[in-house]
């Protein structure tokens, strides 16, 4: 099982990077897809969440409006567009999935908005 996270970078605020996670040794169109994500000296918390046909979607009330999870199932990749970011949105993002009792992640990505 393996999640590899990429797109992050430096950023001005109120600018936009769409994040991805290519999803392998598993059949990824099974399972519901999370994005989380961990700011400096804070906990990871949840900012997305896509059911595994698509179908559904979730967001923390920071991403409602401004972030968009999708994915695509032929690719095994889940995406996060973020639009309008702001410098409380610097963190590492991290995928996620829940398998066989335990959570999965991938290594994260870094997102940096400043100016």
């Amino acid at each position: 099982v393996q999640l590899v996270e990429s797109g992050g970078g430096l950023v001005q605020p109120g600018g936009s990077l769409r994040l991805s996670c290519a999803a392998s040794g598993f059949t990824f169109s099974n399972y519901a897809m999370n994005w989380f994500r961990q700011a400096p000296a804070k906990e990871r918390e949840l900012v997305a969440a896509i059911s595994d046909t698509g179908s559904s979607t979730h967001y923390a009330f920071f991403a409602k409006d401004r972030f968009t999870i999708s994915r695509d199932n032929a690719k095994n990749t889940v995406y996060l567009q973020m639009n309008r970011l702001k410098p409380e949105d610097t963190a590492v993002y991290y995928c996620n999935f829940y398998m066989r009792g335990a959570d999965r992640w991938g290594q994260g990505t870094e997102v940096t908005v400043s100016s």
